[in-house]
């Protein structure tokens, strides 16, 4: 028998193996009333990458470049318990990010280049829909809707692109999809999860001039991102 059929079988019997220990065998499960509380709490930190998206009016013969700069999210978790499968959850917290954008038609730095730089205080309401409990972990699915405050919006500035200043509203509205899987640990409960976040509304605040080449031709600008966190409970 060659090396390398022998090298295959031991992988397939180490797979089947391994399945069957992670997904049939009973272990000494952690935590086993913790999702019996009808309300729990916690705080995640994680990642996030935020982008815009960008529909214009008129002829465009080049698009907006959009350089998406990771950010970090930190923030507290509340959970209330509806049924075995279902948890309705609220998840305030603060997250930072830049994006910087490149203006097309300019031949000049200051012109092409506007950074994005926000701080949002993010409230999502969300809905976890969760499989039975596999031992030490357990997959779900969350969905929901959003909102968030610019902390570092300048929608209140006069001025405008043609003096520098890229200006967006205050305020989004988002809704959210994602998935992740809780982990049972002896003393507490991990969780890594990633969303994608959508805004419903147009942020952008167009300059004075309403032929402006900065603004003229967007007919709306919204944020979307991708948001990882890690969750303790």
């Amino acid at each position: 028998m060659s090396r390398k059929l022998i090298l295959i079988l031991a992988f397939a019997i180490f797979a089947q193996t391994a399945q069957a220990q992670l997904f049939s065998k009973e272990r000494l499960a952690n935590l086993e009333t913790f999702d019996k509380r009808f309300l729990t709490w916690g705080y995640f930190l994680g990642f996030n990458s935020y982008d815009f998206k960008i529909e214009y009016e008129g002829p465009q013969v080049e698009d907006i470049a959009v350089d998406r700069i990771g950010g970090f999210n930190v923030g507290l978790i509340g959970d209330m318990r509806l049924n075995e499968y279902m948890n309705l959850r609220l998840e305030p917290g603060l997250y930072f990010s830049q994006r910087d954008l490149r203006f097309p038609g300019f031949t000049e730095e200051r012109d092409i280049l506007r950074e994005v730089k926000s701080t949002y205080i993010h409230v999502p309401l969300l809905l976890k829909f969760s499989t039975k409990r596999l031992n030490n972990f357990k997959p779900f699915v969350v969905g929901g809707v959003s909102t968030a405050w610019n902390l570092s919006s300048n929608s209140d500035n006069p001025q405008d692109n043609s003096g520098g200043e890229f200006r967006m509203e205050a305020t989004a509205q988002f809704w959210e999809v994602g998935f992740g899987i809780d982990f049972y640990l002896f003393y507490f409960k991990f969780t890594p999860s990633i969303r994608g976040v959508f805004a419903m509304n147009n942020e952008l605040i167009p300059d004075n001039d309403p032929n402006s080449p900065w603004t003229g031709n967007i007919g709306s600008m919204s944020t979307r991102g991708i948001f990882i966190n890690f969750t303790f409970q």
